[in-house]
């Protein structure tokens, strides 16, 4: 190695030491992949065993081999068409934050730094937009009616998910303050990319996050609110995601409430003057929220 590099030109053997550090470099700032967090036995996804994968695979096979002509043809030339993957990494569960949410995590800091904080507000846009004063989204003139004598912090991340508010609180949110009171809604951006049973690992890991940040709240969980039209396939997940989460209600710390009935009409759909985008709502919206809340989110803080 030694007569290798002195008979290399002098401005290559530099470069070639500049490329060496800088890949020393590389590899000692990535950062290390975090650890999942717990989740409740509660909402543990099911997951199938290495027999069962086995059988299911043996399973697959013979259903291949038994095909002929086209339908042979189809699978020979495009076996990934059918795979049997198991998903061995639930992201939902893994504490991680967008680099395009840190300016509103740090502001959120700033907030828990200051302390005086009576009811935390966590979630997504739909949370966030509490705060929206004009706009088909407008929360704040009901926000201003129904909670300005409360003292609140809204921790809402437009686009966020139950990984990136498992990191928020792992990371200065869920310090500094002691809450009476949270409310919980987080997972409808998760249905991107995740099953509803990993969805509702990673509420219930935001939970169990939240009664170890402040063991002295009440938790007020809300279902996941419906979406889009009434035979979207967005409606069975998230039914199906909030049937497991309805599971953490313990009726103690952790309570659990499903509004989203009075967000739909006689035929399932949401009104466009409830939820313009069928997703986010409007200020009716919001009117609706608050009337379906106050009462049970007043209680727990009397509690």
């Amino acid at each position: 190695m030694k007569t290798f590099r002195r008979s290399l030109p002098v401005s290559l053997a530099v470069l070639l030491a500049a490329c060496n550090m800088l890949l020393v470099m590389q590899v000692s700032a990535q950062p290390r992949r975090a650890t999942p967090a717990p989740v409740p036995d509660a909402v543990v996804m099911p997951r199938p065993s290495d027999a069962q994968i086995t059988q299911a695979q043996a399973t697959l096979q013979r259903f291949l081999s038994g095909l002929q002509g086209s339908d042979k043809a189809i699978f020979d030339n495009y076996p990934w068409l059918v795979e049997i993957t198991p998903r061995e990494i639930n992201t939902a569960i893994i504490p991680d934050l967008s680099p395009r949410f840190e300016a509103k995590h740090q502001s959120n800091l700033e907030v828990a730094r200051a302390g005086d904080i009576d009811v935390l507000f966590m979630g997504d846009s739909i949370t966030d937009w509490w705060r929206n004063e004009t706009g088909n989204y407008a929360g704040k003139p009901v926000f201003d009616r129904y909670f300005a004598n409360m003292k609140v912090a809204n921790f809402g991340i437009a686009g966020d998910t139950t990984q990136g508010v498992l990191y928020r609180l792992q990371n200065g949110e869920g310090q500094g303050f002691s809450p009476k009171a949270v409310m919980l809604m987080i997972g409808t951006n998760n249905t991107r990319t995740n099953l509803a049973g990993e969805i509702a690992e990673g509420i219930g890991a935001v939970v169990l996050q939240l009664q170890q940040n402040f063991p002295d709240a009440n938790i007020l969980l809300l279902g996941i609110f419906p979406r889009s039209t009434a035979d979207s396939p967005l409606r069975p997940q998230i039914a199906e995601i909030n049937s497991i989460i309805s599971r953490l209600h313990d009726g103690e710390q952790v309570h659990y409430l499903d509004i989203g009935e009075i967000f739909l009409d006689e035929q399932g759909n949401i009104p466009a003057t409830i939820m313009s985008d069928g997703l986010h709502p409007t200020t009716a919206g919001y009117q609706l929220w608050a009337d379906a809340i106050i009462e049970p989110l007043t209680a727990l803080m009397q509690d």
